[in-house]
This record gives C-alpha cells, sequence and structure tokens, in this order.
C-alpha cells in the first residue's frame, strides 16, 4: 500500500473517531519526534539536522513531551497505592 493511501486510511478512521485536527497534528508530530530520536540514539543534535529543524527547538519540544507524560505516571502511581 503506499503511503498516501495509508494516510488516507488513518485520517478517515481518525474523522471516524471524531479526533479533532489539532490533536491529530499534535500527536502525529510527538509520535514522529520520537521515532526519530530512537532511530538516533536520542542524540538531539543528529535527530535535529534530520528533521530540519533548530536542536533547541527539538530539545524543548521534547522537555514539553517529557512534562505532559508526567502527570499520567504520577496518577497511575497514586491509584496504585
Amino acid at each position: 500500500m503506499q503511503m498516501r493511501a495509508r494516510l488516507e486510511a488513518l485520517v478517515d478512521e481518525m474523522l471516524d473517531g471524531q479526533i479533532l485536527l489539532e490533536e491529530a497534528v499534535g500527536e502525529f508530530e510527538k509520535l514522529y519526534i520520537l521515532r526519530a530520536l530512537a532511530r538516533h540514539k536520542k542524540h538531539l543534535s543528529n535527530t535535529a539536522k534530520i528533521l530540519g529543524i533548530h536542536r533547541n527547538t527539538l530539545s524543548k519540544r521534547v522537555a514539553c513531551y517529557r512534562h505532559q507524560d508526567r502527570p499520567a505516571v504520577r496518577a497511575a502511581k497514586a491509584s496504585s497505592r
């Protein structure tokens, strides 16, 4: 299946699930960046170069993702007590 067809199928699925554009774009960007970081063994400069963004921009976005994930971790720990 070509990439365009796969993307169209994903978009249809997201629209059926009533996913807002802002949420879809945010999740795509986060996953894209985290996968790129994994491919480059979390080396910020190399990853930023591949993504075509400044290293500081990448660093800020990664820090934001970590901050977003922390409340979920805290809530899970609190509920397990």
